[in-house]
């Protein structure tokens, strides 16, 4: 093996390649981890003199076992400070260290040869594995994951198309379709859908099962009742007024979050509407807030915090050679019915 020059970059994948060993393996060498057989690291070891490779990071000592990085930017919303609960509970129990890193920007959501080298520094850096919440992984870091063995579990991925993405979930069909169902129980016909954008998968999922429950129940769909944006109170206020101020107004509407349903609240209280009165109102996720709501607010419940922790077991076991059951994990929504929900008014 010839050194290289000092203008061409020794990566850990050449050292693993070399080596013939995994990335993780050679992450694992460079680490002093104590599961490696003593033939391989003096292996590893040797290949690494040998080409003059030298970690772009140096993980410090400490006492965990793993590191493991979770990528998000809605670190502001209820529903991700549950789910990173989840993520650091089940953490802190394998003993591994957790890292919180907003979604790389350009270069690396773009070129794939960036792509690489990010995957490179966080292996390097004893990283063995991530965790991307609510987040559209970008193709060539999926790419450069898949060819340096580095795991990655998505929460509620954005898009769900990618066949070698693990995803974690619920089933957010049924659970549109169980929020659309009770306040059809309830008498109500006139009900408005207010979700999160289009080219979100989960949101559109939990449309389908609105829809699937009006259809079920011979209620004859009005796209004018119906609005996608953004999983935000603003969204969720804005649309309520224009649905609230319709002459044929709903009696109940759907939203496709917590957050969502919290500016549906506001909006009616804005143009002087009682809840659950002239309006029942439901959620989705099921975070703390609706506790804090007036009046308290009926919503699906995603397990979020078994999300996180579902992760964390998951991209643990990748990390060991163990694929999961399925590509794409679903866990069960249930409905909690709380204040904000009413027979429809006479």
């Amino acid at each position: 093996m010839g050194r290289r020059g000092r203008s061409e970059r020794v990566t850990l994948a050449d050292v693993a390649r070399l080596a013939g060993v995994s990335p993780t393996t050679a992450s694992k060498v460079l680490n002093g981890r104590s599961d490696v057989g003593a033939k391989t690291r003096e292996l590893v070891l040797g290949v690494m003199a040998e080409i003059g490779y030298k970690p772009t990071a140096v993980r410090h000592e400490q006492s965990r076992d793993n590191t493991l990085v979770t990528v998000l930017d809605i670190v502001e919303s209820r529903y991700a400070g549950t789910v990173l609960q989840g993520i650091l509970l089940a953490a802190t129990t394998a003993r591994a260290e957790l890292l919180l890193r907003l979604p790389p920007g350009e270069p690396v959501s773009t070129s794939r040869t960036a792509a690489r080298t990010w995957v490179e520094e966080q292996q390097a850096s004893g990283v063995v594995g991530v965790i991307a919440l609510a987040v559209a992984v970008p193709d060539p870091v999926l790419l450069a994951a898949d060819d340096l063995g580095l795991p990655i579990v998505t929460i509620d991925p954005i898009d769900t198309t990618e066949s070698r993405l693990v995803s974690i979930g619920s089933t957010n069909w049924a659970g549109g379709r169980s929020a659309t169902e009770h306040v059809i129980k309830l008498g109500h016909r006139r009900i408005g859908w207010i979700g999160g954008p289009l080219g979100s998968a989960p949101s559109l999922e939990r449309f389908h099962g609105y829809q699937a429950a009006l259809d079920s129940a011979g209620v004859t769909p009005d796209r004018a009742l119906v609005r996608h944006e953004a999983f935000s109170v603003e969204a969720g206020r804005r649309h309520g007024r224009d649905l609230l101020a319709l002459a044929d107004r709903p009696t109940a509407i759907v939203a496709g979050n917590d957050e969502i349903a919290v500016g549906v609240l506001a909006a009616a209280g804005d143009l002087g509407i009682s809840v659950p009165g002239q309006l029942s109102v439901t959620g989705f996720d099921d975070t703390p807030q609706t506790q804090w709501t007036t009046p308290r607010l009926t919503s699906v419940r995603q397990p979020l915090e078994g999300m996180g922790r579902m992760a964390v077991e998951t991209v643990l076991g990748m990390a060991e050679g163990v694929q999961p059951a399925s590509r794409h994990l679903q866990l069960a929504t249930s409905l909690s019915v709380r204040d904000s929900t009413g027979p429809a008014p006479a």
